[in-house]
């Protein structure tokens, strides 16, 4: 909502800024009495009675007439303290109302992008990067593309053959997601790809089937505990809590030699038969199927650390494969109808309940065999040129700053919910700046908008784009702000690095419930947080917590809001936060979405079951659009790095739980303790600059002050990187946040200690846990390096 006077305050006002919350028009001071009010040293010269100051009343006409000249002078001089323009709150607030917001563009925009599918690589997909030009540049944002050459795999023929029984007749699977009757993309359907998973292996494999739940490293290490031997057969696992390609990974540790991954019913399903299916209901048809990708890394697997620029250095892709960068045993996604198939041919020992699928479903046993697979997958490799659109609003005092707001546009089939519903929102917030910058808005910052190509494959459009700017963005990015999918359900959620939570918290309140007019979407966030199982927690239960607000900020945890971290690998965040040290964070309307990178993932699903009358794609792009103004307008940089030791101190603690015994982590809790009292020296410096009062707002070195604390700020998430990175994993260079060893999508703290604790747990020497000791030794350096960049002191 609009404030009455900022509704009617169109015109130009010039105001001396004696503080932050009180402007004074220069037109006031035709008054004695209030110039006097600000100039106490004129009062001496008013207190008596007029009529005994006759023969003065001419000087102080002169000196009043003076002062006014001065002030004129002034605000042409100094345009930072004297404002000649609306404030930036009035934009802010302009942005965030319904007069700007428009459902219908934003569903225009994804029909628009999904009419077809669009793989990375393809025509199809560099349709959809020319459709995103064109509108930037007809919302007036100076847009171009930007090209790389990158390794993709395609399928070039797949075959899966089942002998459910010795001398059974075999049972070959068509391995094709069916038309639905009525379906508006049946004339399209044929451009489907087959189904197939990216960077899979090629090979031709013959072996008994044993099934393995989800697939993680505690399911293989049931299945040895169980006394079944995996080695030599192939595994079959569904999807759902570990990435597909660590699936594949820990499979062939257990010495697996295929990999089938099948979308359960039970978790895409509806749980049953009596669920239903989409069209009529929001569930994954029988035949549908999961693809995606299978590499674990993060960029072009042959040009590591460097982008993949046309005639570049690269790697053979026979040395890739050598290395083990990209699977080493072949793999199919198939439904849920033909992984239940496969499941009634498995005998031996019954699994878990916890392994069991839907209450419909047979019993799932774990083999191995008696059934036999015969898997055949033959994967077209090739080098094929992505397009990243980049779009820009430079910064009309800051244009060396920048905000980078990023969505990926290449999906596996048509792409509606992911992640075309945020490139939809993306084209929304675009559209709703351009309208802010013919009313007169101009961003302190520059904003740059990014539509990431190839992030299905491995987050290569954006990770190749990193590389390629990475010195200058390293220097020069203040934030980054992710939306992969915008939309697929009704269950708002954030994640970010700490220092941001407070902005999120403050965007969110900003924004109505899409869903509720009574509330706003913080209201529904919370009321969301506080009923999760991770917080359902008793003031008891933090009695035993020590140290650093420790006990004071997890019960705060439990009247506000979850903010997850990003540490995952699970979008293009990624090669931000990860590789060089961006603040960043990512918003979207989760919740059940089974048609996830299937061919139903469409344009008629998301106006039936995602979002009908697109109103949560608007709050997204309400509250996305808020958080890029805040981050680029704002004099101060809205950064709270109070949150972020506060989150360490609380990992730390947790950390001290679990490994006292062998280490100590002293050294980490040091630092960090260190890194609490800089960040409140700087919030302090901050709250002293926002109560200045008086003429030293307007000396320069003030400005150049802002100036230096802003860039302390900016660049004191640098600082949690390792130029080393990660031991066995050096692209991953942050010491706080990085992808689980085993599980791409899961989130680790201090991922180099963790490494090295499973190390050390499996061999149980002095050696592996002095490693351990030297990798809290190195978080407690980093974090020590980030404490001397937000002091602003050399030692």
């Amino acid at each position: 909502m609009l404030h009455d006077k900022e509704k009617t305050n169109h015109e130009v006002a010039i105001s001396f800024h004696f503080n932050k919350r009180k402007k004074t028009p220069l037109s006031s001071f035709s008054s004695l009495s209030v110039i006097t009010h600000h100039f106490p040293c004129l009062r001496t010269a008013t207190r008596n009675p007029i009529s005994k100051r006759i023969p003065k009343l001419s000087s102080m006409i002169t000196v009043t007439a003076a002062i006014y000249a001065i002030f004129l002078t002034l605000s042409t001089s100094f345009p930072i303290v004297f404002s000649t323009h609306t404030p930036k709150s009035y934009y802010h607030s302009l942005f965030l109302s319904t007069s700007l917001a428009d459902n219908a563009s934003v569903a225009h925009n994804l029909y628009m992008l999904t009419r077809r599918p669009h793989v990375a690589g393809t025509e199809a997909n560099a349709e959809t990067a020319d459709y995103v030009l064109t509108t930037l540049t007809s919302h007036n944002i100076n847009s171009h593309i930007v090209s790389y050459d990158v390794a993709l795999t395609y399928p070039d023929s797949r075959s899966l053959t089942l002998t459910p029984k010795p001398g059974h007749p075999p049972v070959a699977f068509d391995l094709r997601q069916e038309i639905y009757a009525g379906d508006p993309y049946a004339d399209v359907a044929s451009q489907v790809m087959p189904t197939f998973h990216g960077f899979a292996k090629s090979g031709d494999v013959t072996a008994p089937v044993t099934y393995a739940n989800y697939g993680g490293v505690e399911d293989f290490t049931t299945l040895k505990e169980m006394g079944v031997n995996v080695s030599g057969t192939i595994v079959l696992a569904r999807y759902g809590k570990v990435f597909r390609g660590d699936i594949v990974h820990n499979a062939y540790t257990a010495g697996a030699v295929g990999t089938i991954i099948y979308s359960d019913r039970k978790d895409y399903g509806g749980g049953g038969k009596d669920a239903g299916w989409f069209p009529e209901a929001k569930w994954l048809p029988p035949t549908g199927a999961q693809m995606g990708n299978v590499y674990t890394e993060a960029g072009d697997p042959t040009t590591p650390g460097w982008p993949s620029n046309e005639g570049c250095e690269r790697r053979d892709y026979e040395e890739v494969e050598r290395l083990g960068i990209v699977p080493s045993i072949p793999s199919l996604p198939v439904s849920g109808a033909d992984g239940e198939t496969i499941m009634k041919s498995i005998g031996g020992k019954v699994a878990d309940e916890d392994w069991q699928g839907s209450d419909d479903a047979p019993t799932y046993r774990v083999g191995p065999g008696p059934g036999v697979l015969n898997l055949n997958y033959k994967a077209k490799k090739t080098i094929a040129t992505i397009h990243n659109v980049i779009g820009m609003i430079e910064g009309s005092e800051e244009p060396d700053r920048y905000v980078i707001l990023g969505n990926h546009r290449d999906a596996w089939t048509f792409g509606a919910v992911d992640p075309n519903s945020g490139t939809a929102t993306l084209l929304e917030v675009v559209q709703r700046l351009e309208k802010l910058q013919k009313k007169g808005w101009k961003p302190r910052r520059t904003i740059i908008f990014c539509s990431w190509d190839a992030e299905e494959y491995g987050l290569i459009g954006s990770t190749e784009w990193v590389e390629d700017n990475r010195e200058l963005l390293a220097s020069r990015a203040v934030a980054y702000l992710n939306v992969d999918i915008a939309v697929s359900g009704d269950e708002y959620s954030a994640s970010a690095t700490p220092q941001l939570d407070e902005l999120l918290k403050q965007a969110a309140k900003q924004v109505q419930d899409p869903d509720n007019s009574s509330q706003t979407v913080y209201d529904s966030w919370a009321s969301a947080s506080s009923s999760s199982p991770s917080v359902k927690l008793q003031e008891g239960d933090f009695e035993g917590l020590k140290g650093l607000h420790a006990k004071t900020t997890a019960l705060t945890c439990l009247a506000t809001v979850q903010i997850e971290r990003l540490g995952g690998g699970g979008s293009d965040f990624a090669a931000f936060v990860q590789h060089i040290g961006v603040a960043s964070l990512e918003v979207t309307y989760g919740g059940a979405y089974p048609v996830y990178h299937s061919m139903y993932d469409d344009f008629v699903w998301m106006e039936k079951f995602g979002d009908p009358m697109f109103r949560r794609h608007i709050a997204v792009a309400s509250i996305w659009g808020y958080l890029a103004l805040q981050l680029a307008d704002k004099e101060i940089l809205p950064f709270n790095y109070q949150s972020y030791a506060e989150e360490l101190q609380r990992n730390a603690e947790e950390l001290e739980d679990q490994i006292s015994n062998q280490i100590t982590v002293t050294p980490l809790l040091t630092s960090i303790d260190a890194l609490s009292k800089a960040a409140a020296k700087i919030n302090n410096e901050i709250k002293g600059i926002e109560e200045t009062i008086g003429w030293a707002s307007i000396v320069k070195a003030d400005v150049t002050r802002v100036r230096e604390i802003n860039d302390r700020l900016m660049m004191a998430e640098r600082a949690f990187l390792d130029r080393e990175g990660l031991s066995g994993r050096p692209w991953y260079k942050h010491m706080i946040y990085a992808p689980a060893k085993h599980n791409v999508y899961g989130t680790k703290y201090f991922p180099g200690i963790d490494d090295a604790i499973e190390q050390a747990k499996r061999l149980n020497t002095e050696e592996s846990w002095k490693v351990v000791q030297h990798e809290v030794w190195r978080v407690s350096r980093a974090i020590n390096q980030v404490t001397k960049v937000l002091s602003g002191e050399l030692t």
